[in-house]
């Protein structure tokens, strides 16, 4: 599976540790940002969000201080189911029932093995539809 990985500065280290975890049995592809320097998330978010749409089937990891400035700007784009996730449920929920494309993790406050734990679920999960498609559905129309 193809999946994009994107952060701002401040989940810069969580990100490259969440990248080891990753590398094996992935076709991973970093985004950036590259460095601890300070840089703008909206800008990284939009990348991540236009990869994924690019490439149908893929799944996007974004990281920022939070998670929240991160997965409000990814949901700007149509076609993009962002979500926070805080644990391990909430990353296969989100895909079992909200066929999410994008997890978006707070690099400052989750711990680097919850963040690694909650990915794999995320990658390995597949979306139930039936009656969670209709809903999707309706969130694509809003």
């Amino acid at each position: 599976m193809k999946i994009f990985i994107a952060c701002d500065h401040a989940a810069f280290a969580a990100k490259e540790a969440l990248k080891a975890s990753l590398a094996s049995g992935h076709e991973l592809s970093d985004l950036g940002t590259h460095s601890a320097d300070s840089v703008h998330y909206p800008e990284y978010a939009a990348k991540l969000a236009l990869e994924v749409l690019k490439h149908p089937g893929s799944r996007g990891i974004l990281l920022c201080g939070s998670g929240i400035g991160v997965s409000i700007a990814a949901n700007r784009f149509k076609g993009i189911r962002a979500a926070l996730c805080h644990d391990v449920d909430d990353a296969e929920m989100c895909r079992r029932h909200n066929d999410a494309n994008v997890i978006c993790l707070a690099g400052r406050k989750t711990p680097a093995a919850l963040m690694a734990e909650m990915c794999q679920k995320f990658l390995s999960t597949a979306f139930e539809g039936g009656r969670h498609q209709t809903r999707v559905e309706m969130m694509e129309k809003l």
